[in-house]
């Protein structure tokens, strides 16, 4: 049923997110560094800083928009793609691989309505503390260089709330402000939804003893792993500039960007190709548990429990 798809999804999104967050605030602050102002040089060089600097909860700067917004993000894409399918095969027919790549289509398309404002707010926070780390590194080498005691003072850093965040953007821009990045947002998610959703199907079926029935849950994780990180590989680039155009504030020295297409030149010419691989390990390393916990909870049913549990209840 669809509650019930949409209850898996939920919690499948809200686990996920929970075992994989700070990988992906790496990730965020790996992309959006620029050259000549890297502040890290890897993943484990960023979490280490972070934990340094801002405390083991820096490393979850972010969260709460994401395990808020992620349920109904997750719901939208995995319930959407199931209709999709329903939909797309013929007196239930094994799907084509094209139809299964449109499902896909359709599932990315729809999940981007949570997605753009959830990832926009998300890497706000995520970011804030690099730049204020940047910020302060700046103002003491200024202040040793400097004859004069106390010519320059570290900057103190003033954390900003996903609430103050969407009021200012409300105020400012409309709910357009929030929705800043959407054809990035769209850019990554829809070829991420037409790779991941066929390859985890076709990798799901190879587990399957009886095509009636469903796989281990063994199986179901592996595939989603599989197929998460392959396809977040893949779309990675569209990821940073995706990145790059939702972030509202920028280091020391760092470019704007007018748009995509400013972005994508810009990127090449100043930080060459590999920069569009900026975070990839750590975007898979985040997709992969993420897709194949959500895989497992979706597929366990664990929401077709709790319903068929309140009928008795109320027996």
């Amino acid at each position: 049923s669809l509650p019930a798809k949409l209850i898996n999804g939920g919690i499948a999104g809200l686990i996920g997110v929970t075992c994989v967050f700070p990988i992906d605030l790496a990730k965020t602050r790996l992309q959006n560094q620029q050259n000549g102002q890297r502040m890290y040089t890897s993943m484990s060089d960023c979490l280490i800083k972070t934990i340094r600097s801002e405390g083991y909860f820096g490393m979850y700067r972010g969260a709460a928009v994401n395990l808020t917004l992620v349920t109904p993000e997750k719901a939208i894409k995995l319930a959407a793609n199931d209709f999709f399918r329903h939909h797309l095969s013929k007196d239930g027919k094994k799907l084509t691989l094209l139809r299964e790549m449109l499902a896909g289509c359709g599932a990315g398309t729809c999940q981007v309505i949570v997605t753009t404002p959830m990832e926009m707010l998300k890497i706000q926070l995520q970011d804030a503390g690099r730049i204020a780390a940047q910020k302060k590194l700046m103002a003491t080498q200024a202040q040793l260089s400097s004859s004069v005691a106390g010519a320059a003072e570290p900057t103190v850093e003033t954390r900003t709330t996903a609430m103050q965040i969407t009021r200012e953007l409300l105020r400012s821009k409309g709910i357009a402000g929030l929705y800043k990045g959407l054809g990035a947002t769209l850019l990554r998610d829809v070829p991420f939804s037409i790779v991941y959703f066929p390859l985890f199907a076709n990798l799901n079926k190879l587990g399957q003893k009886d095509p009636n029935a469903k796989a281990p849950f063994y199986v179901s994780f592996l595939s989603g792993c599989v197929a998460g990180s392959t396809a977040a590989v893949a779309v990675n680039p569209c990821d940073v500039i995706k990145t790059r155009l939702q972030s509202l504030q920028r280091g020391v020295n760092e470019d704007t960007y007018s748009g995509i297409l400013d972005c994508t030149r810009k990127i090449w010419q100043k930080e060459g190709p590999m920069a569009f691989l900026k975070g990839a390990y750590c975007r898979a390393l985040v997709i992969a548990p993420l897709f194949g916990i959500a895989q497992v909870v979706y597929f366990i049913g664990i929401a077709e429990f709790l319903l068929d549990m309140l009928p008795k209840r109320r027996a």
